[in-house]
């Protein structure tokens, strides 16, 4: 029986193969700013929900009170508990989606960092890289 070597290697392996590779850098360059638009088109969507939220529960604390004040003046006339209580729920499913947009917003203003990052080690890169021979067509 022969011995025989395997020649398959994994991804870490090849990694450095790809190097400064300019159609990798450009690519990945252009990747970037494929993504960018969309990224940034998003962090406004959940900047403008969070304000939006907040306005809500503003209101929501207003009505709440006004539903208090009122139901201390004619207590025998009306029972508004059940109201306060759907509106203080209705208060905590909004803060709870609020806190869900600002983990998303965390989550993407990090990615926006990430992007911005990569992009300027991208040029810095084709920057001081050596003049690049075009690749073969």
């Amino acid at each position: 029986m022969e011995d025989t070597a395997s020649t398959t290697t994994s991804i870490d392996d090849k990694t450095d193969d790809y190097g400064d590779s300019p159609t990798r850098d450009a690519l990945a360059e252009g990747l970037m700013e494929l993504l960018r638009p969309s990224v940034e088109q998003l962090d406004d969507h959940v900047r403008l929900t969070l304000i939006s939220q907040k306005e809500l529960r503003q209101q929501i604390d207003s009505l709440s009170e006004e539903l208090r004040q009122i139901s201390e003046t004619y207590n025998s006339m009306f029972d508004l508990d059940v109201y306060v209580k759907k509106l203080m729920n209705a208060k905590r499913r909004v803060m709870l989606v609020n806190n869900i947009l600002q983990n998303a917003q965390e989550r993407l203003n990090r990615l926006h960092q990430s992007i911005a990052r990569e992009t300027a080690k991208r040029k810095a890169l084709l920057e001081t890289s050596p003049t690049s021979i075009p690749p073969a067509m």
